[in-house]
């Protein structure tokens, strides 16, 4: 998926898309996007998926250190704002964690 793709994606969610912190995002994630299509997507059931996601991008990445507990919950609503799309892709997933959380600028 090309960079403007993810923000067709990401715009069914938010209202303005910032093209930096997209392609900040596809950059982070590399070659996990083109390894396997369940690499590029996140399965909002699966507990493993999901602390890899809290694990990687929002400690590792994002320089978050809330308590797990309220870095979850950011994720959950994710989980919840994202729910009616059968495929969740990481990119937009990641981008929705970044800008719930203030954290668009980092990226």
């Amino acid at each position: 998926m090309a960079d403007a793709d993810y923000a067709t994606d990401i715009k069914k969610y938010t209202a303005t898309v910032d093209d930096k912190a997209v392609s900040g995002i596809v950059r982070y994630l590399g070659i996990a996007l083109k390894s396997s299509k369940d690499a590029a997507l996140v399965s909002c059931s699966s507990k493993s998926e999901l602390e890899r996601v809290r694990e990687n991008f929002m400690k590792k990445k994002l320089k978050m250190t809330e308590p797990d507990a309220d870095l979850d919950k950011h994720i959950k609503g994710v989980c919840e704002q994202m729910k009616a799309a059968h495929d969740k892709h990481r990119v937009t997933f990641c981008y929705l964690l970044a800008e719930k959380t203030g954290k668009l600028a980092a990226l």
